[in-house]
């Protein structure tokens, strides 16, 4: 199982982004699949969770701004940000157990992570 997440950048407040998970070792549709975000020295912050059959479970912190989507031809998952703010300002990464379908799901495995850096 390999998650690769791409897509992060710099970028000003109220801008966008779009974060990619490239997953192989396993079909995204199968699973839940999570995002979630980390500051040094801070606790992992779960954002948003992708069922197996496309319910989806969001974090109030991201709800309305931040949203999930899977494109099982290329076996990615990604995760639109919009409106973004300082406060976003993290490593962003995806995961799954490939166990679960439901959410929540746990973090067995994980990619490098991609920065995301949100300037005021």
């Amino acid at each position: 199982v390999q998650l690769v997440e791409s897509g992060g950048g710099n970028v000003q407040y109220g801008g966008s982004l779009r974060l990619s998970c490239a997953a192989s070792g396993f079909t995204v549709g199968d699973y839940a699949i999570a995002w979630f975000r980390q500051v040094p020295w801070k606790e992992r912050e779960s954002l948003v969770c992708l069922a197996s059959d496309g319910r989806t479970v969001y974090a109030d912190s991201v709800k309305g701004r931040f949203t999930i989507s899977r494109d099982t031809a290329r076996n990615t998952v990604y995760l639109q940000m919009d409106n973004l703010k300082p406060e976003n300002t993290a490593k962003y990464y995806c995961s799954t157990d490939t166990i679960r379908r439901v959410c929540p799901v746990g973090y067995d495995f994980w990619g490098q992570g991609t920065q995301v850096t949100v300037s005021s």
